[in-house]
């Protein structure tokens, strides 16, 4: 009996040490778990104990578990999502009060004319949403432009304080800078703003150089999504991601920006008829008659450009860089003589406005445009899209008199099958060649021996000449 006794309490003891055991997740055991589970059912004496036992279990966990939670983990911080949802909310809620609306708001503070929603740009890192407005007439604020004439008299104020020892001037001279386009006409005839989101603040883009649409057309960057960050590229791009973005708007404006055939017609300009109308200078038909969707879908000849072309200099108004601003050489005299001198530039022009998208040329083996119905199920409902294959994510649509252009896309041209960057240009000459610094080759033995006797001979007779004047000098004397 007393061998039995000691076995069941040897048997207890290594059970009860099993029950004490600590979980490798909890660090809790089951000996106390029980302990706690039982405290509770006693205490408690619920109905039908055995029904509601593993609920009972998991109350005990949880309040053994509520004291632990702060140091277990962190407590949940507000995420992005949230943060965006929270300015977000204002667009799907109905306000009494029309001054809330998001586009009105950006209307009536930047004192615009008009404004459409222009596309969306992707990015890298966020997109862009793009507005296209147009402000009233002098509500634009001016931009401020870099102080060239002040650099210039800093430069002068060196040169003239370097005069006792002047440093070796440069003969190079860079080409022209092409002027920009004032707000309100050519590829500046518009400005952007925009947001990364729906319910964001709207940004300003500033006005495009030609200069920096030159570069463009050199360039082929994704978008960061950041206003200031800075393109590694070359050739490299005179400005910022903003600035970028600014001149591929341009771009794709002026080349997939259309409407259907009629719907626009050129603005009579009044008085001298002589004087050239503006490139832009259009106005809405009122006497427009749409065709059909089907008829839409058929030909490009029903559709045509509305936006200038930009030229090669980067504007789409060619501007003379031979005459400088404020020359008087417009007399008739000197007007001839102009026109008769063989190095005047030769004025550079694009396709007319309003010109019919059957123009347009092909690149790399691709039609420029696809035409179809939205739907072929019932084309009595369709509408017909057309789709810019040079600019993918360009697309127009029309419905009646009713018609709209808009851009998704990374705002990249179609490249063909690859893209080839542009290629460095060929070293500049370091200074002018000519015969004082052009090497020679060596003389021989011979060629130096006859070198030598021609020199003393020279000096030879030289110095006989001399004595000879001296002689003459003694007679008179």
């Amino acid at each position: 009996m007393e061998a039995d006794s000691e076995q069941l309490n040897r048997r207890a003891g290594a059970f009860k040490a099993y029950l004490l055991t600590p979980s490798t997740r909890s660090n809790r055991n089951l000996y106390d778990h029980l302990t706690q589970l039982l405290t509770k059912v006693m205490d408690e004496r619920p109905l039908d104990t055995v029904d509601v036992m593993e609920d009972m279990s998991l109350e005990v966990k949880r309040a053994s578990l509520e004291d632990m939670q702060s140091t277990l983990r962190d407590l949940p911080q507000t995420t992005t999502a949230e943060l965006l949802a929270e300015q977000q909310h204002l667009l799907f809620s109905q306000p009494e009060d029309a001054d809330q609306d998001d586009e009105l708001k950006l209307v009536e503070s930047q004192a615009l004319l008009r404004c459409r929603l222009w596309g969306k740009i992707l990015g890298i890192e966020s997109n862009y949403i793009v507005a296209e407005v147009e402000h009233r007439d002098g509500k634009e604020e001016e931009e401020q432009s870099t102080d060239e004439p002040a650099e210039e008299e800093e430069r002068e104020a060196e040169t003239e304080e370097n005069e006792i020892d002047p440093l070796p001037r440069s003969t190079y001279s860079p080409p022209p800078v092409v002027p920009m386009e004032a707000p309100g006409t050519g590829a500046n005839k518009f400005s952007y703003y925009v947001c990364k989101e729906p319910g964001l603040p709207w940004v300003k883009l500033p006005h495009v150089t030609p200069a920096q649409i030159t570069m463009a057309r050199l360039v082929r960057k994704f978008f960061k999504g950041r206003l200031d960050a800075p393109l590694a590229c070359y050739p490299p791009f005179p400005g910022d991601e903003a600035n970028y973005l600014r001149a591929q708007i341009a771009r794709i404006s002026a080349g997939t920006h259309v409407s259907p055939h009629g719907y626009y017609h050129l603005r009579e300009e009044e008085g001298d008829e002589e004087e050239e109308a503006p490139q832009d200078s259009y106005e809405v038909n009122p006497d427009f008659e749409s065709l059909p969707a089907a008829e839409m879908a058929e030909s490009l000849s029903n559709w045509v450009h509305h936006v200038p072309h930009i030229l090669q200099q980067g504007r789409c108004t060619w501007v003379n860089l031979a005459v400088k601003p404020g020359d008087d050489s417009n007399e008739e005299g000197e007007a001839d003589e102009k026109e008769e001198d063989p190095d005047e530039p030769e004025p550079e022009t694009g396709p007319p406005l309003l010109t019919s998208l059957s123009q347009d040329a092909e690149m790399f083996n691709v039609p420029p445009w696809s035409l179809r119905l939205s739907s072929t199920l019932t084309p009595q409902h369709a509408i017909t899209v057309l789709r810019s294959n040079l600019w993918p994510g360009a697309f127009a649509y029309t419905c009646g008199k009713k018609f709209e252009n808009f851009y998704v896309g990374w705002g990249l041209k179609h490249a063909g099958e690859g893209f080839n960057p542009a290629v460095p240009p060929p070293p500049q000459t370091e200074y002018p060649d000519g015969p004082e610094i052009t090497e020679a080759l060596d003389p021989t033995p011979e060629e130096e021996q006859e070198l030598r006797e021609a020199l003393e001979e020279q000096q030879a007779a030289q110095e006989e000449m001399e004595e000879s004047d001296e002689e003459d000098d003694e007679d008179d004397d």
